[in-house]
């Protein structure tokens, strides 16, 4: 299983993957941080990005992810990392660090992250 940050999840529905992001995403069951739902949800409002939240293949598709909560302990964990960055990314961070499931993302702070497991 990966944890997929928000862009990496656009770019996932939107068929913009880089091959190396692709082909791990093919041998791999998807997953995303709950607030992932709400920035994708932020980003369609804002009009930053084009999709239809309510297109029965992206329902489908969003409804095909594991979901991990934001709970005590991620949220803590959320406060301990080692890189700086908005609420929501270290939020999506905690959660691989977590459950321990590799995060795939093209974040460079995160990247940098000795804390995080990462995909790729």
């Amino acid at each position: 299983m990966l944890n997929l940050d928000t862009h990496i999840l656009v770019f996932a529905l939107g068929g913009m993957l880089r091959p190396s992001e692709e082909a791990l995403l093919s041998q791999n069951r998807w997953s995303v941080s709950a607030v992932v739902l709400w920035e994708l949800a932020k980003l369609v409002q804002l009009g930053r990005i084009t999709m239809n939240l309510d297109d029965g293949d992206v329902v489908r598709a969003l409804n095909r992810l594991h979901v991990w909560p934001i709970d005590l302990e991620t949220a803590r964990v959320s406060t301990r990392l080692d890189f700086g960055g908005d609420t929501a990314d270290r939020l999506i961070a905690a959660a691989s660090v977590v459950h321990g499931v590799p995060l795939l993302t093209r974040d460079c702070a995160i990247r940098r992250s000795k804390m995080v497991p990462l995909a790729g």
